[in-house]
């Protein structure tokens, strides 16, 4: 049976490994510059954990883990027999893999409030599953950065989540990249004054999704969820806002002149704008996109999406928002979070596709001891034990080295590795040292090879 990888999977080679961990340390430095703290979650939670809060879309991307045993033999048999998917699921399927990292960091918060200090500042690097359509950019399988505050209502986090994108991408070398800003409160407004605040999850689920299905696709689902023409043809103006940032919150703020809700997102979102101005970015660009809905269920303020820049052909790198009450369908209310999250498979292809990365040395040893010579083995090794012992990389050559071809292959190894030293020949514990760079060849005792090497 020829060996594959499930789709949506990929494996990863030693260079892309640096490549990833570069982007990985490059963000992590960022969040701890900006005080958060790590923690780390288990990769499946309880499906009741997850099931219900991404929206009927998210919900069925999650991909459900099968019981152990017999995982059939309780499962009822009328459901089996009407092959009723959705309700079978609940009874052979308790656990799930996490969809995102802010569900289960909600769950952590309730779990261990007890514990935190808030506002509680917190980041996670981990992969995250999806049972979407695999496509560029877009796998089953992939890490999320992100980073939330819970415990605050301030608009100065959703400033500070701005100048953390901006700081991270120009530290990446990423210039060009625009975060969009939108929020939560300024669509439901919308929908309120259309006359379509019945149908604000089928609205935004829509709209979410114009970059990818247009304009036309965009209204002919609108259609489809029931939202009427009339409702339709006032929400058109939408799709062309133009202007600068300031423009379009003084037409938003004409628009929803009979809107509560409506009118205080667009304070929100001029606050954030405002301060922003005044405090200035380094390379990204902050623009108000009044069409920008993600499609998940719990934001209830700003929202988030950053796209790359303009050249490169890709979704959005970056996205987040507010949400005032997640932590409550777990038992505790009333604490607003808020939160950004990095995509870094994306942010690899764009840097890649850019020609962005940095040339990374892969992890290899500093010194390699060559193998000749059986007899001087242990010596070697006592060697190598010294000079770990003083952190020196150090590796020994384990196949011995007989005929002229088999030397060749250890020096193969030296040049292919490009290993600065070493060490290819012992005798009465003197140790023959080569700098591959300089070809300098010297004779030295083990301390003085120990302090040449540090």
């Amino acid at each position: 049976m020829k060996p594959s990888i499930p789709k949506g999977t990929r494996d990863f080679s030693p260079i892309e490994v640096a490549n990833r961990t570069y982007i990985m340390n490059t963000i992590k430095t960022a969040f701890e510059t900006f005080g958060f703290q790590p923690i780390e979650t288990p990769s499946f939670e309880n499906s009741g954990t997850l099931m219900g809060k991404y929206g009927e879309e998210g919900d069925r991307l999650i991909f459900k883990i099968l019981n152990s045993g017999d995982f059939l033999k309780k499962a009822d048999d009328a459901l089996l027999s009407e092959k009723d998917s959705l309700k079978v699921t609940a009874q052979i399927s308790e656990k799930a893999l996490r969809y995102d990292l802010t569900v289960p960091f909600a769950r952590y918060v309730v779990q261990h409030q007890n514990e935190i200090t808030f506002p509680f500042k917190r980041y996670q690097v981990q992969p995250v599953w999806r049972a979407d359509r695999p496509q560029k950019g877009r796998f089953r399988e992939f890490f999320q950065c992100d980073a939330d505050v819970v415990g605050s209502k301030s608009l100065w986090q959703e400033v500070e989540f701005i100048q953390l994108y901006d700081a991270v991408f120009s530290k990446l070398g990423l210039a060009g990249t625009t975060i969009k800003i939108n929020n939560r409160k300024i669509l439901s407004g919308i929908a309120e004054v259309i006359g379509a605040k019945d149908k604000l999850i089928d609205f935004t689920v829509a709209l979410d999704k114009l970059d990818k299905i247009g304009k036309d696709g965009v209204v002919k689902e609108m259609l489809s969820k029931g939202i009427t023409e009339e409702a339709i043809e006032k929400v058109q103006p939408l799709f062309d806002f133009t202007g600068s940032n300031i423009d379009k919150l003084t037409s938003l703020e004409k628009m929803l002149s009979t809107s509560e809700e409506g009118q205080s997102g667009v304070e929100e979102l001029r606050f954030v704008i405002n301060a922003i101005g005044e405090l200035g970015l380094e390379t990204a660009a902050l623009e108000v996109d009044v069409t920008l809905a993600r499609g998940l269920n719990y934001y209830t303020g700003a929202i988030f999406e950053v796209a790359a820049p303009e050249e490169v052909k890709m979704g959005s790198v970056g996205g987040g928002g507010r949400y005032d009450d997640l932590t409550g369908i777990f038992g505790l209310k009333d604490v607003s979070g808020v939160g950004i999250s990095f995509g870094l498979d994306r942010i690899y292809l764009v840097l890649e596709e850019l020609g962005l990365f940095k040339v990374v040395d892969l992890p290899k040893p500093k010194v390699i001891f060559l193998n000749f010579d059986a007899t001087t083995d242990m010596l070697k090794m006592k060697a190598i034990q010294s000079l770990r012992a003083n952190g020196i990389k150090s590796e020994f050559y384990p196949d011995l080295g007989v005929s002229n071809k088999q030397e060749k292959r250890q020096w193969k190894y030296v040049a292919s590795r490009a290993i600065l030293f070493v060490v290819s020949k012992v005798e009465n514990d003197v140790f023959t040292l080569k700098n591959m760079n300089s070809g300098v060849q010297t004779n030295c005792s083990l301390s003085e090879l120990v302090e040449k090497l540090k």
